[in-house]
């Protein structure tokens, strides 16, 4: 074997890989929506990505990492005011009036997105994208008449917006001059958690007074888990894994949210979100196994 083959990954790793990022992922949205109950919803976003940044910078520059370039940065810059602060703070500002399972479900549009943006960069959807993206965006539309959602200008508003930022960095990102994965994710993160904060003070967000207990642990987990290890999960999984297979989490995340928001607290999803929730996955579905088969 050469040595410089990388050994296929074992199916413990995958399976383990796996699991973080559906039930972290999924679980940072009932953890949103603890932590929004003591910390203004930007300000929550900037400390915990400026956290878990300043931890992972400092353990992959001891581990030998080289940091960002001038050039890297400034990527990695854009990335962050795209997926932090308007695809992360935007759910943030939604949970405030909308429930955590409406909030992912909403969120499960973002590959759609991402595939129509493709199409501006060249990439042209096979039939069965094209598929997945009518059927889902038809789930979006229908979302959008559910009676919680409505009620919410605001949140319907970030709902939508969020994930079409979500998936235009994610799209916008490729080519570009970035630096390895995991130093990628530490740069973005940090970016994007100090443009929050910067927002967060200009819009007129303030910490007055010591914040509940438990909102303080949901954002030190949302820190721990689901920026250090859930990130971390999804970019080892992105380098190991055909992209389907990683990217899976879009339809698994809403199910596990709906669940926990019921079970811990007592959220209730109404017929219309669920039926679009089951739209929209089928959509995403859809254009997964598409692209797995063009691939």
């Amino acid at each position: 074997m050469s040595p410089n083959k990388v050994a296929a990954p074992t199916a413990l790793a995958v399976g383990l890989a796996l699991a973080s990022v559906y039930l972290v992922w999924g679980s940072t949205y009932l953890a949103i929506r603890v932590g929004l109950e003591g910390y203004p919803p930007f300000l929550m976003g900037s400390l915990r990505f400026i956290a878990a940044s300043l931890v992972f910078y400092a353990f992959l520059r001891w581990r030998g990492h080289a940091p960002p370039t001038c050039a890297q940065w400034k990527n990695a810059a854009v990335m962050g005011l795209f997926m932090m602060l308007l695809g992360n703070g935007l759910v943030n500002v939604a949970e405030q009036t909308v429930s955590s399972g409406l909030a992912a479900v909403a969120v499960a549009s973002m590959p759609l997105w991402a595939g129509l943006f493709g199409v501006l960069r060249g990439q042209h959807p096979s039939r069965g994208e094209w598929l997945g993206l009518v059927i889902g965006f038809l789930g979006v539309v229908w979302l959008n008449f559910d009676g919680e959602i409505r009620a919410s200008l605001v949140g319907m508003i970030a709902l939508l917006l969020a994930p079409v930022a979500w998936a235009w960095g994610s799209v916008w990102s490729r080519g570009r001059d970035l630096p390895a994965p995991f130093m990628s994710t530490a740069a973005q993160m940090l970016c994007g958690g100090v443009a929050m904060g910067v927002l967060g003070l200009l819009i007129g967000e303030r910490i007055t007074e010591v914040p509940p207990l438990k909102a303080t642990l949901a954002v030190g987990y949302l820190a721990a888990f689901g920026s250090i290890i859930g990130f971390s999960a999804y970019v080892w999984l992105l380098h190991h894994v055909r992209p389907a297979l990683a990217t899976s989490y879009a339809y698994v995340n809403p199910p596990i949210a709906v669940l926990l928001g019921a079970l811990l607290l007592h959220e209730r999803v109404g017929l219309d979100a669920i039926g679009a929730m089951a739209v929209i996955l089928a959509g995403v579905v859809i254009i997964t196994r598409a692209k797995a088969r063009v691939a």
